[in-house]
């Protein structure tokens, strides 16, 4: 292995000069995009998505309809905003949500069940329910040493996607795509992500930074959220409000619609008939890219390296920060205010809405009040600066990820396990739409793709130059 790293290195001079030309030869003229109505990254000019599929799993609006879902124009023809609405299996997130914290409940497991099913519960199915998620939140023997424990990732959503795929060799019946087995494949991944993620980042800070390797086995009689905690925590100890943030956080991530990133990758890998393992691991490596599952560390980190460089934190210095983000003269230089608008909701996305009204509480228990005024400031004027700086066709409000990375550092949860939380969320939409996809048998997902490259003749080797 160290004769096959010394020929990597050795060969970097040869490949840096290579990809200038594989570069070169994958640039296509943007005007070809406009000549040919080519939807880059499957929206129109608007930004709307191109109409790939139907689902009866989630619904998000962010614009008026009338009842046959078609949009109502204003006088000008144009769309008219709405505060964003998000539905699971038709029931509106904010009436979920308030139905289980009047009750004193935590609702991620109720949440599960109805994106699975279709139907809210009662309360037999799910005591069941919650018995039969805790029955499964275990590993094979030996995995954690035969597998996490060997070679660990420096990435947690690539140590997450491995042991995903290696539990496939675990499997009695892996290929087995009947809805029943895929089902039952499902509730086990569902149930075992805390512990894969959780172990994975313990063992990467023993190997890699020396830490204590505390692991603890999972305690089946809690939560999803009390026991992803119990996990990481060396005392196991953590607090009602603490569960009951991480439980929100999980409720408002485990399913957006089948457009999202990570869903159409579900759907487009079930599509050609493979293992649950190869789709949850396909979705895993899209959810891991920065422009998706990991938004919240790059809002973390924005505001990080605002505190460094505010002179204040009066609206006047705080809009000139915002100001050079826009710019691309602060923070990565991307030109992005992170947590700000949505590539559906204009107004507001209603995840961050209700996930606002808990931050604050939080931020008063882990006595973080100030750096809790400081994203309620950037929330208020960032709108404002971007809508001073850009030309934009529909409102600009704050995003799940903007207080969503937040809420993960009040939790002390690190910032590497961030997006295996997203993950832990998602893989219940991930599991709904694999099944709905499976059941309603379509057909392989398969674009076109128009190629632009000129013809040309064959030349000989020799007279090449």
């Amino acid at each position: 292995m160290d004769k096959f790293k010394e020929f990597i290195d050795n060969s970097m001079p040869l490949i840096e000069r290579l990809s200038s030309a594989v570069e070169k030869s994958t640039i296509i003229d943007n005007e070809y995009y406009k000549k040919y109505d080519v939807k880059r990254g499957l929206r129109d000019i608007g930004g709307e998505g191109v109409l790939a599929g139907l689902t009866e799993i989630s619904e998000i609006i962010a614009f008026e309809t009338d009842s046959d879902k078609e949009y109502i124009l204003d006088g000008n023809g144009n769309k008219i905003p709405q505060d964003g609405i998000l539905r699971y299996r038709g029931y509106d997130i904010n009436d979920i949500v308030k139905g289980f914290l009047k009750e004193k409940r935590l609702g991620f497991e109720e949440v599960t069940y109805l994106l699975l099913f279709g139907k809210l519960p009662n309360a037999s199915e799910l005591s069941e329910f919650k018995a039969l998620l805790s029955g499964f939140r275990t590993l094979p023997i030996s995995f954690v040493r035969d597998v996490i424990m060997k070679a660990p990732s420096t990435d947690m959503m690539n140590g997450l996607a491995r042991s995903v795929l290696t539990l496939y060799s675990y499997d009695d019946k892996p290929d087995d795509i009947s809805i029943p087995n895929v089902l039952r494949q499902c509730l086990q991944l569902i149930a075992q992500f805390p512990v894969l993620s959780v172990y994975s980042y313990q063992v990467f800070k023993y190997y890699h930074d020396g830490d204590s390797l505390i692991i603890h086995k999972p305690r089946q009689e809690l939560s999803t959220a009390e026991a992803m905690l119990a996990l990481m925590r060396p005392d196991e100890k953590y607090s009602e409000l603490e569960a009951k943030l991480l439980d929100l956080m999980l409720v408002l991530h485990a399913e957006h619609g089948g457009g999202n990133n990570s869903t159409f990758t579900t759907h487009v890998v079930s599509s050609s008939g493979t293992d649950t393992y190869s789709v949850v691991a396909a979705s895993l490596g899209s959810l891991k890219g920065p422009r998706h599952g990991g938004a919240n560390i790059k809002v973390v980190k924005m505001f990080e390296d605002m505190k460094k460089n505010l002179r204040s934190t009066s609206d006047g210095d705080v809009r000139d920060y915002l100001a050079k983000l826009l710019d691309k003269q602060a923070f990565d230089r991307s030109g992005l205010i992170y947590g700000m608008g949505h590539a559906v909701y204009s107004l507001s996305d209603p995840r961050a809405d209700i996930m606002r009204i808990y931050v604050e509480r939080l931020s008063e228990e882990k006595k973080r009040h100030e750096d809790y005024e400081l994203y309620a400031k950037v929330e208020r004027l960032a709108p404002e600066v971007i809508a001073e700086k850009r030309s934009i066709y529909k409102g600009v409000a704050a995003n799940i990820d903007f207080y969503s990375g937040f809420v993960n550092s009040m939790l002390g949860i690190p910032m590497e396990l961030f997006t295996p939380i997203f993950a832990t969320a998602r893989i219940v939409g991930w599991s709904a739409h694999r099944i709905e996809e499976l059941a309603n048998r379509g057909k392989i997902i398969r674009p076109n793709y128009l190629s632009v490259s000129p013809a040309s003749d064959y030349v000989k080797l020799e007279d090449r130059k």
